[in-house]
């Protein structure tokens, strides 16, 4: 299931049909092998979902794939250009919402916004014109200038993507972005991601929502211990099951809850 069609968008590199690329990436961090030489793919314009369980590897390689983690071997290419020889350029044109995310907590909402405007060199009015229009979708201009340490998980998630979103990047990474996110606010990340994908622009993701990833994806790359296990179009990795199901049999997860455990609810005398 290695098979993808290109999608549209802006690519830094004219002619690059993959928004991302890796060849062989590997992580070992002791003795524990988290990323077992993956090549994923990602084709420009797609909405892409990454997913597999805990432990599979996903943080790790969009770790390495944005340039937070130095790869043992390997390489990355983002919209043609290689991650780890000129990472200055694909900052530049990538934005990211880390797992974890650590924002400046002594900031506003506002401030947050213009912090990161300045540090992406854009100029001041259209930072300024920018973050009001993106507060305003995301909901957020009534906690505008309220200090983001009093934000709550929904709107620290809001204003998150508003920062990765600010500079127009190219290609959007997000890890876990719906995890702790109340119904309203989750919507409302869904609508902005979805405008932002109808434009041509590109967004990877990670999720355990297996339902979020099949109603909101186009392609989807499946990892397990490590390596890729699928990758392709969500309705060929799918195939004739919902994507829950074919995720269990892609890991061998079936049937690991049916042994043991008869004493689990049993009448007590």
């Amino acid at each position: 299931m290695t098979s993808f069609a290109a999608g549209g968008g802006s690519p830094v590199i004219a002619g690059s049909a993959e928004a991302v690329r890796t060849h062989k990436l590997y992580k070992r961090f002791g003795q524990q092998v988290a990323v077992a030489g993956v090549d994923l793919v990602v084709p420009r314009g797609s909405f892409a979902g990454l997913v597999g369980p805990n432990g599979a590897g996903k943080t790790t390689t969009l770790s390495m794939i944005t340039g937070l983690l130095l790869p043992d071997a390997g390489s990355v290419e983002v919209n043609g250009v290689d991650v780890w020889r000129d990472p200055v350029a694909v900052k530049a044109h990538v934005g990211v919402l880390p797992e974890g995310l650590r924002l400046f907590e002594r900031l506003s909402g506002r401030e947050l916004l213009t912090y990161n405007g300045q540090l992406r060199g854009i100029p001041k009015d259209e930072v300024a014109q920018r973050a009001e229009e993106l507060l305003k979708v995301m909901d957020l201009t009534g906690s505008a200038d309220k200090l983001v340490v009093d934000y709550s998980t929904g709107m620290r998630k809001k204003i998150g993507l508003a920062a990765a979103l600010l500079h127009n990047p190219e290609v959007l990474f997000l890890d876990e972005p719906f995890e702790g996110v109340d119904p309203i606010s989750a919507n409302t990340l869904v609508e902005v991601l979805q405008r932002y994908t109808s434009s041509g622009s590109t967004v990877v993701f990670s999720s355990h929502v297996m339902e979020l990833v099949e109603r909101l994806c186009d392609w989807v790359s499946v990892m397990n211990l490590g390596h890729i296990v699928a990758q392709g179009p969500l309705s060929e990795v799918r195939g004739d099951h919902t994507l829950n199901e074919a995720l269990l049999d892609l890991v061998g997860a079936r049937g690991n809850g049916e042994e043991g455990l008869s004493w689990l609810g049993s009448a007590r005398a």
